[in-house]
């Protein structure tokens, strides 16, 4: 299936948006009037450009407020078309995108419109050029699409179809089903975009907060999938009016496109990316890579074992129960890969790279991997450890001390402008499914939280946004990661470090106050949780208990967690305490 986009959805001068698209794999593209406008090409250089860059022009849009007006309008409206034919003709663009009207000097004539549209694509037909009527979810009188083709099919021209746009649709909460009647040859032009659910008003929302496809809170599977079964057969393409993918690099946001329509095929029945293979299912953390200057103090400190040095590189490894860490010499302390294990490590890279991730250098690691967005490595590594075997090994005789069992999530935080992107990438690129979405009131600021985990909860990544510091989560704290770590006990396991001498971070008295008058606890259970600084919170599954490390280096945090009974969550309520208690310590221990 052909797939396009539309050139607002990218930053930059139309050569530098023609050119994003074409490496990103775009077949096509919209060309939407403003960047005509203001381009010093001629439409006809345009033209040779997407020709040289080997792309299409599937659409010219938007043509606006036309129908269902008085007579000296329309004449002037059919004037203003025939110079927009002329410029689609050196263009090379066959189809209009007519909008349905929001003039004051339209009126509700259904028989006006469709009698005035049928007119125009006469004139159009004649020129050799199609008309796509859509109805914009803010249209005067035509603003669903069930009523713009009502009226297309009261026009009766074979040159008059629609434009269905999943935003308009979907975010008048109209039923989806009733597309499948309309006839796949008379939808001329399929835009697609999502946006997250917000109540405002509606053209405000669609021209600020549209995403890409798997980025909002759209059913987009549903849509494409009833468009899909009328038999359209034309492009797939996005228009996504967005602040941040307009002030954005449009290399970096064509490919997050790219990446969008890919996954939403994928997650489409009845559709499917011929070379995309299946995401092979992950079987948890084969490891975490950190640099680090300094290991061993912390680590021991925790009860991590030093299992050993690489053969070939500069890398040692430490473990404690089934949680391994991955240590590379470095100046600050700061994760660097995630060690995903799974049964087809190659056809797990293989996906990712398809999700156009770059290729790790084998220089770096033996298995397989990718960078993803925001700069973290992702290597695939088979579940039997038999990597591990690089390592020479340490003395046998060591164990096990302080509870650990393995990784339970990793968190990272993105900048603001990169959030959406980053997110779409480790789900689609590990087969992880959305969980629900997050916001806290931090000491600093709002924080988004999005979390994503594979159906066996073996692989979790929580991600985390300052909605408006862009990436600062707090003063001198830019983009925090953490580790956090099981355990069957996290009482036990806080006591065990804190005589090993382990740098944990110590949680206000007002929190357990608060925290009594929350839930009802014995004074003794609450006494042990306040004296081990253990972090409490609670589902309609069960509960959770879990604590923190300092700040190690700039931005690396250890979190150690206990699930009882199911619990599904992070313990985001906890988040704001926690980033509290950090910015006290660095205030008095600087």
């Amino acid at each position: 299936m052909r797939l396009d986009i539309a050139t607002v959805c990218l930053s930059g001068t139309l050569d530098d948006k023609l050119a994003a698209a074409a490496r990103a794999g775009f077949h096509g593209v919209e060309i939407f009037e403003n960047d005509l406008v203001v381009s010093p090409w001629s439409p006809g250089e345009i033209r040779q450009r997407c020709a040289d860059l080997g792309l299409s022009i599937d659409l010219y849009q938007p043509f606006r407020d036309f129908e269902a007006v008085p007579p000296d309008v329309f004449a002037a409206n059919l004037r203003r078309a025939e110079r927009k034919f002329d410029v689609m003709a050196h263009l090379g663009a066959d189809t209009m995108l007519v909008c349905s009207s929001v003039s004051p000097d339209a009126v509700d004539d259904d028989d006006l419109a469709a009698e005035q549209l049928h007119v125009l694509a006469a004139r159009a037909a004649g020129r050799g050029i199609r008309i796509a009527y859509e109805a914009l979810a803010w249209g005067r009188f035509v603003n669903t699409y069930e009523h713009s083709w009502r009226i297309v099919r009261r026009a009766d021209h074979p040159a008059l179809g629609l434009c269905l746009d999943s935003f308009h649709v979907l975010s008048k909460g109209s039923e989806v089903g009733g597309i499948k009647v309309i006839p796949g040859a008379k939808i001329f032009f399929l835009q697609l975009a999502d946006a997250p659910r917000l109540r405002m008003d509606v053209l405000q929302w669609s021209r600020h907060h549209r995403l890409f496809p798997g980025q909002g809170a759209f059913d987009l599977s549903a849509f494409l999938g009833a468009v899909a079964a009328t038999g359209y057969a034309g492009p797939l393409s996005l228009e996504v009016f967005n602040d941040v993918f307009r002030q954005s690099d449009p290399a970096r946001t064509a490919v997050d496109a790219m990446r969008s329509l890919l996954v939403l095929q994928e997650e489409t029945a009845g559709m499917r990316v011929a070379d995309l293979p299946v995401v092979p299912a992950p079987d948890g953390y084969a490891f975490v890579e950190l640099t680090a200057p300094d290991p061993a103090g912390v680590l021991g400190a925790m009860g991590f074992v030093y299992t050993g040095q690489h053969d070939s590189r500069p890398v040692q490894l430490w473990h404690q129960g089934d949680a391994r860490l991955v240590i590379r010499p470095g100046t600050d302390v700061r994760i660097g890969a995630l060690g995903v294990a799974t049964a087809d490590p190659l056809g797990a890279a293989q996906r990712a790279e398809r999700l156009l991730a770059p290729r790790l250098s084998d220089m770096d690691y033996d298995d397989p991997g990718v960078r993803a967005p925001d700069g973290v490595g992702v290597v695939f590594c088979r579940p039997e450890n038999d990597w591990m075997a690089d390592f020479t090994p340490a003395d046998p005789a060591l164990v096990n001390t302080c509870g650990i069992t393995g990784i339970d999530h990793i968190s990272l935080t993105a900048p603001f402008d990169d959030f959406d992107q980053i997110a779409l990438f480790y789900r689609a690129a590990l087969g992880l499914e959305a969980e629900p979405e997050a916001e806290f009131a931090a000491p600093f600021g709002l924080i988004r939280s999005r979390s994503s985990a594979d159906r066996n909860r073996r692989i979790r990544i929580a991600l985390n946004v300052a909605a408006l510091r862009r990436g600062d989560w707090a003063p001198a704290v830019a983009e925090p990661q953490h580790i956090a770590f099981t355990s069957d006990d996290v009482i036990a396991s806080a006591k065990a470090m804190r005589e090993l001498g382990a740098p944990l971070l110590d949680i206000p008295g007002n929190y357990y106050d608060d925290l009594l008058a929350r839930f009802d606890f014995s004074a003794e259970r609450l006494t042990v949780l306040r004296e081990n600084s253990v972090l409490y919170d609670r589902d309609e599954h069960g509960e959770f208990l879990h604590f923190y490390t300092r700040m190690l280096g700039s931005r690396v945090f250890f979190e150690v967690v206990q699930r009882i009974d199911g619990y599904a969550g992070y313990g985001v309520a906890n988040s704001p305490v926690r980033m509290a208690a950090h910015r006290q310590f660095r205030l008095t221990h600087g």
